[in-house]
């Protein structure tokens, strides 16, 4: 088995980018947008995002296998049903949602670094060591899902 490369837990990761973006909307130009209308959107993304992840945990609980995003040999079971049939990665695409959802509340069109930095680095050091490791668990199966479903949306 292969082991993760990553080494920060993708919650975090999007912490961090998140603070970040919170840095670049200090230093860099805004877009002039109603308070009201950016926290509206703000929210209704973010809500969305965290909607994607928790119904992908809950299919993960639902299935009696690992929700830890760092131990993917630990997984027992292919889930495919639910959000799995839109995205590979619902709880992945929830963090990505969350931040860009951050960057509209910012107002500040640098920050979408951070949201486009997390595809980068979660595409690399999760979800490619990810596959790595669930190709050879769940064979043909898993090489099938891959194919009809995609990694992000």
């Amino acid at each position: 088995m292969h082991k993760l490369e990553l080494k920060v837990p993708p919650p975090l990761v999007a912490l961090i980018l998140g603070i970040a973006m919170s840095g670049i909307s200090l230093f860099t130009a805004t877009v002039e947008v109603s308070s009201l209308a950016r926290i509206v959107i703000s929210i209704a993304i973010a809500l969305v995002g965290g909607a994607f992840s928790l119904l992908g945990a809950i299919a993960f609980r639902r299935a009696q296998t690992t929700v830890n995003p760092m131990k993917p040999e630990r997984a027992s079971s292919l889930v495919t049903g639910g959000v799995y049939q839109v995205t590979r990665n619902p709880m992945y695409v929830g963090l990505l949602l969350v931040l860009l959802g951050w960057a509209v509340f910012l107002a500040a069109p640098w920050s979408l670094v951070g949201p486009v930095a997390f595809v980068f680095y979660i595409s690399r050091f999760q979800i490619l060591p990810e596959e790595r490791v669930l190709t050879p668990l769940f064979g043909e199966a898993y090489s099938n899902y891959k194919k009809k479903v995609r990694r992000w949306l």
